[in-house]
């Protein structure tokens, strides 16, 4: 009896059947069962895929309904929190508006470029003719900054220069928090313009104030009118640091204090119009914009935005 799945073939010579022994009917007999089994895995893997599932893909499945059911009330508090954001930005432009008589600052007041929106519709020889000015003014801006460097790589290198006060009398402050700075401020009591002496740096009370850098303390005042309760600094060099409208103060008249030491927390005693630091930069009994005195504390970009801000500060906080 011939086995199953023996192939024979015809030999047309003697007129008689033969045991097939061709490679590649043998070679298509493999290949058909491979291609057999491999179609009936895909169909079974498919019904198993379609009618039964894995613990992940019925958590998942879950997950996914109730995201759905989620989403409406998600979007529906998207919205009422649009809402509730611009309701606050009005707020605050105007209490900004009350306070400072100025416009709220942008997120970065150095850096808009807005003016480039319209330049498709400038004509090109206005803005060559504005490039090559602004090209010019940069090239003179440029050698004068090259100046002022060796002014100031001399005068660091001549004998008995002292370093002045650099870096800021309080910790983590960023440019919004910067008020008015030295020159006619607009007076909130006074409603007038009244010299101001200082920059107003607005952090909340009880916030430490440091030595910007090592001194005597001169005086100390424990007023509550005017300037409030007040600290005074001698520095080396002749510059005097003053802080004014302090909380409370930690030093006394006579002592050394090292820079970076605590001299009381910033406040609103004497007349004041909110927390904040009052803060005075003197050299050789004249006047010095603080501004001019926070490099060791800055970036540049960081300063030109405190700059910025200090200038363009209508009022005061005292």
């Amino acid at each position: 009896m011939a086995d199953k799945g023996t192939i024979y073939e015809y030999d047309d010579g003697n007129f008689s059947f033969r045991r097939s022994t061709s490679f590649w009917r043998t070679l298509s007999l493999v290949v058909n069962v491979l291609l057999v089994s491999v179609a009936l895995f895909v169909v079974g893997y498919l019904l198993l895929a379609t009618f039964l599932s894995t613990d992940t893909e019925k958590r998942m499945r879950r997950e996914n309904r109730a995201y759905e059911k989620l989403y409406s009330d998600i979007v529906r508090r998207e919205a009422l929190l649009g809402d509730a954001v611009a309701g606050l930005q009005l707020k605050d432009d105007a209490l900004y508006q009350t306070v400072f008589h100025s416009k709220t600052p942008s997120v970065d007041p150095v850096s808009s470029l807005d003016f480039l929106f319209g330049a498709d519709t400038i004509p090109d020889d206005r803005i060559v003719s504005y490039t090559r000015k602004k090209a010019e003014r940069m090239i003179a801006t440029a050698v004068g900054v090259d100046s002022a460097f060796a002014r100031i790589y001399r005068t660091l290198a001549s004998d008995g220069y002292v370093m002045p006060p650099m870096t800021l009398p309080v910790e983590r402050v960023s440019y919004p928090q910067v008020g008015a700075s030295t020159g006619l401020r607009l007076n909130p009591f006074l409603n007038a313009e009244v010299a101001h002496n200082g920059l107003d740096l607005l952090v909340p009370q009880g916030s430490p104030v440091l030595a910007p850098e090592s001194g005597k303390v001169v005086a100390v005042s424990s007023s509550g009118k005017g300037e409030g309760k007040s600290v005074e600094l001698e520095h080396e060099g002749g510059y005097v640091t003053r802080y004014t409208h302090l909380f409370e103060t930690s030093v006394r008249v006579g002592q050394i204090v090292a820079k970076g030491a605590r001299l009381g927390t910033a406040g609103m005693s004497g007349n004041a119009f909110a927390p904040h630091l009052h803060y005075e930069v003197y050299h050789d009994g004249e006047p010095s914009d603080p501004v001019n005195h926070l490099f060791a504390s800055l970036s540049p970009g960081e300063y030109a935005n405190f700059l910025f801000m200090s200038i363009n500060t209508v009022q005061s906080m005292d």
